[in-house]
């Protein structure tokens, strides 16, 4: 089995200061931070998504705009095996080249972590336990921001722990520290 880490959209507009900043980014960052160590110690590919938004009316991950760029601690680094696939859409797979690289690199499995947990998360790892790719989704290496629906506001953690549970059905869901202890 060959594993590869995914890491999805942490880009410039959802830090502070950014376009859409979501909530405990830094702490998610020095996270995601430690999982590209420990896949690039081991030699692993590492995949990173960025989100591009083809909308002309886009408030935020604007094309070639400093808020779509991947957050400049994480860039990645080609002789490590890491390369990027861009995408418009929520998720990962769906029109972009994310599976076809995948089928080169022979990666029989996924570890996916990053931002929203709502959103490009859920819908990539649901994608990646269809495609047969084992997921494996470290719920603390992700975030999201807080919700609004039927006049309430859900708080971030609400909302992240909702998904993250939902998403037992179709991954593995566990803390960066098991994960790094198991394998």
């Amino acid at each position: 089995m060959t594993q590869a880490l995914m890491i999805i959209d942490v880009q410039n507009d959802y830090f502070p200061n950014g376009k859409y900043s979501l909530n405990n980014t830094e702490q998610t960052l020095q996270c995601t931070l430690k999982l590209q160590n420990y896949f690039r110690q081991k030699q692993l590919p590492i995949i990173y998504i960025q989100h591009v938004n083809q909308d002309a009316n886009a408030v935020f991950f604007v094309k070639n705009s400093y808020g779509c760029q991947l957050h400049p601690k994480l860039l990645p680094i080609q002789e490590y095996n890491e390369f990027v696939i861009e995408k418009a859409y929520p998720n990962s797979f769906y029109q972009t080249q994310l599976q076809q690289k995948l089928k080169q690199a022979e990666i029989t499995q996924l570890v996916i972590c990053g931002m929203m947990s709502h959103m490009c998360v859920d819908s990539t790892t649901r994608c990646a336990y269809e495609l047969n790719y084992q997921p494996i989704l470290i719920h603390d290496v992700c975030t999201t921001h807080d919700l609004e629906f039927n006049g309430n506001i859900i708080s971030s953690s609400d909302v992240h722990n909702s998904f993250m549970s939902a998403l037992m059905r179709f991954a593995t869901v566990m803390n960066i520290e098991s994960f790094i202890e198991t394998n």
